[in-house]
């Protein structure tokens, strides 16, 4: 399970460090993709495994599922961690996330987030102002 709040630059070579307490869960390589609010969701191989069949079984005929199947996967690519720890990201994920130097690196349940630190800030912001609001529209999911 991942979780916590890292914050890391970016490097000379576009390259971003993974904080070490999810190296060992996301392997040697994983999959990175773009994410929803902007920014890039990450999986172990054996998570994105389970998301594409739960993908593959959506029904061809509805245009929703057709459009987020092709967010999802079109901008999907695998990532090896060298060395250090590092990755790089193809530049239309970078784009999409609007990266810059400064990144916030989410653990979220079963996947990591990769966010532009001035867009994750204003989202939280945005967000905390209204968690309370959001935790009680979460009631009716057993949390």
């Amino acid at each position: 399970m991942f979780m916590g709040e890292y914050h890391h630059n970016v490097d000379s070579k576009g390259r971003l460090i993974i904080p070490a307490k999810f190296r060992d869960s996301l392997g040697d390589t994983f999959v990175l993709t773009r994410g929803l609010d902007q920014c890039l969701f990450g999986y172990p191989l054996n998570e994105w495994a389970l998301i594409a069949e739960k993908l593959k079984a959506l029904p061809l005929t509805k245009k929703d599922a057709r459009a987020f199947t092709r967010f999802f996967f079109s901008g999907a690519t695998e990532c090896e961690l060298d060395k250090q720890g590092r990755i790089n990201i193809s530049a239309p994920l970078f784009q999409y996330a609007k990266l810059e130097k400064e990144c916030i690196i989410l653990g979220v349940s079963n996947r990591i987030e990769i966010w532009s630190k001035n867009i994750w800030e204003d989202y939280f912001s945005e967000s905390e102002d209204s968690f309370a609001e959001i935790a009680e529209n979460m009631i009716g999911f057993d949390i």
